[in-house]
């Protein structure tokens, strides 16, 4: 790489990352902060229940934009595991960008698998001891994602689609992370 490429991309991530919470986020409404980090993936049902095909992911947070937002990187199958083409059913690399809007006191969400082209638009807000998102997929379909049995360590993270019924909630992707690196 030349030098004058290597500067260009370090401008775009110092101009992107940032090194803490925007002190526009009251400290309290900081709800994605503890995900800072790197995370390991055990992934459980991906459109289909896909345990016994042991698929391991990757995901990767930071703050950015001057700590007004949380951006991260979802990757399955994990870097070191993607030989060849995967299966496209369960190939993801895709980025959240999650953006304070105080005008809501809630978090705006937006979803981008690079893969698949899905995109989809959420509200995040914590719900007791959750952290619950709810939005459409791009078609318009109902969506809920959450993250639930947060620790320090490890979550849980489910996405939910609503069946045309719209009564009954259909679990899309389940995950369980274990943080790798703070």
């Amino acid at each position: 790489m030349t030098s004058t490429k290597v500067e260009e991309t370090n401008e775009i991530l110092t101009g992107l990352v940032a090194t803490g919470r925007s002190p526009e986020i009251p400290e309290s409404a900081d709800v994605y902060g503890w995900l800072i980090g790197s995370w390991d993936l055990d992934v459980y049902h991906y459109i289909t229940d896909v345990r016994e095909h042991s698929i391991k992911g990757e995901v990767h947070f930071k703050r950015v934009l001057e700590g007004r937002a949380v951006q991260d990187v979802w990757i399955m199958p994990r870097r070191s595991d993607r030989t060849g083409e995967p299966e496209t059913a369960c190939n993801t690399y895709g980025t959240t960008l999650r953006v304070w809007d105080a005008s809501i006191q809630a978090w705006r969400v937006t979803w981008i698998n690079a893969v698949s082209g899905n995109r989809d638009e959420l509200i995040g807000r914590r719900v007791g001891k959750e952290i619950v998102q709810l939005g459409t997929h791009a078609n318009g379909t109902p969506i809920r994602w959450t993250f639930t049995d947060i620790s320090s360590d490890s979550f849980r993270w489910t996405g939910d689609a609503l069946e045309p019924d719209g009564k009954t909630w259909k679990l899309e992707a389940e995950f369980h992370a274990f943080r790798t690196c703070p």
